[in-house]
């Protein structure tokens, strides 16, 4: 076929398609108006773009942006695709797809390495650095949260908070800690305890109302003063927030995003917990030791709050060490105490008292 057929020619310019009759050269197709030719599009050039089934639709790269040609006539379709041999419009070719995925996938395993490897090491670096002024304001802020979610009626009962004062003192006087640390007992029910940023530790009451003798709140006091000495919070926050951002990138805001991320950031932060963790059970049985006290008592009131949880079925996702696992840790450090006990029976009594009235 050498030309004669009918198309509508739209130059770019203006809305009305302009009839036209098609020419193929040996190198290119030509558009005439008449005798005038309106454009000459070479054939490696041309683009097919989107239009109805019965219709051929066709752009060309070093036209005018809007021009396109619209060609209903079956054979001349077919001649001019044979012609062209071009693809869809947007389409590409196998080698293309290939290095989109390899690249896609090779940012994937770089965000995934960078959230896993990069951001705990950042962390760590960056964590020091912080100026104790601004992990202060920081740590109020996260202070609020924490009462916010935990009732935020912390126990004042006088007789308790001298017993508390005297034991964290005792702790303190061990511990060389970067900033000064403010002990607390929390009103809840919840057998935990937290180190917040900027020295800020909790005590929540179900935990001292669980304990049996001075030495077993001591060492998770000890505990808690372990991550204050490391500002593990400070570390924390950025590894967190580092974290986030990087799996937000990965996963996107879409339908179930939100899971996934939540997924993946327990799963990164849950090995950076564990060692933290472990180097805070460390620091603790040292300052225990230091006192003439046994950590050994630590260890056995982890086991009886939480249980040996050796059965756990996926245990890389627990943010804490396995508890039978940290007594065995605990119990290697046990020495026979050679200091008298950190608080009086009485004492010992209204610490456990603090929360109640009166």
């Amino acid at each position: 076929m050498s030309g004669g057929a009918a198309g509508a020619f739209y130059d770019g310019v203006a809305a009305r398609p302009r009839p036209v009759t098609l020419r193929f050269g040996a190198d290119a197709l030509e558009i005439l108006e008449g005798e005038a030719t309106a454009a000459r599009w070479p054939y490696p050039g041309i683009r097919r773009l989107p239009a109805a089934a019965s219709r051929l639709r066709v752009r060309s790269l070093g036209g005018p942006a809007l021009a396109r040609l619209d060609v209903d006539d079956a054979a001349a379709a077919a001649e001019l695709l044979r012609r062209s041999a071009q693809a869809e419009e947007g389409t590409t070719d196998r080698r293309t797809v290939v290095r989109i995925v390899g690249w896609s996938l090779a940012a994937t395993a770089s965000l995934v390495l960078t959230a896993i490897y990069l951001v705990p090491l950042a962390a760590d670096e960056l964590a020091p650095l912080v100026p104790v002024g601004l992990e202060r304001r920081i740590g109020e802020a996260v202070d609020n949260q924490v009462r916010t979610l935990f009732s935020g009626k912390a126990c004042a009962g006088a007789p308790g908070s001298a017993s508390l004062g005297k034991l964290s003192a005792a702790l303190a006087s061990r511990a060389a800690l970067p900033l000064p640390a403010e002990v607390s007992v929390l009103d809840s029910g919840i057998p935990n305890a937290v180190a917040l940023p900027g020295g800020r530790v909790y005590l929540f009451e179900g935990l001292l109302r669980r304990a049996r003798e001075p030495d077993e709140i001591a060492g998770i006091l000890a505990h808690e003063f372990g991550h204050v000495a490391r500002r593990d919070g400070m570390r924390k926050l950025i590894q967190t927030g580092g974290s986030s951002f990087l799996l937000g990138l990965l996963f996107g805001d879409i339908t179930g995003g939100g899971t996934l991320i939540f997924l993946g950031r327990a799963l990164v932060d849950s090995s950076y917990s564990r060692d933290a963790e472990t180097a805070a059970d460390r620091f603790a049985a040292d300052i225990m030791v230091g006192l003439g006290r046994s950590p050994r008592p630590m260890g056995a009131f982890l086991v009886r709050i939480t249980g040996a949880q050796k059965d756990m079925p996926l245990p890389f996702l627990a943010s804490h060490p396995v508890s039978a696992e940290r007594l065995e840790a605990l119990e290697a450090r046990a020495v026979a105490a050679t200091a008298p006990p950190l608080l009086t029976e009485q004492e010992w009594r209204d610490l456990k008292s603090i929360c109640k009235p009166g």
